[in-house]
């Protein structure tokens, strides 16, 4: 599936986009493989408070299934200005 980060998550990871093979089955399991990858990962899942995640384009819940799901949005909350 396709993995993509957005603002400070894409900073701090420093791609804003990569296909991962995963078996996760939420998104908080794909959070923590991600998070053991390396260093990088870990800094930006730190607080998973400060982040929204969207499957499918759709604003979601870090326990949303992934079955099916082709891609996962990582991004910090929005403001309206």
């Amino acid at each position: 599936m396709d993995v993509l980060y957005f603002a400070w998550v894409r900073e701090r990871i420093g791609i804003p986009k990569e296909t991962v093979a995963t078996d996760a089955a939420t998104v908080t399991d794909l959070v923590a493989e991600l998070s053991g990858r390396e260093e990088r990962y870990a800094a930006a899942f730190a607080d998973l408070s400060a982040l929204r995640v969207a499957v499918d384009q759709k604003l979601s819940d870090f326990d949303t299934p992934l079955k099916g799901a082709r891609e996962v949005a990582f991004f910090p909350p929005m403001t309206g200005g």
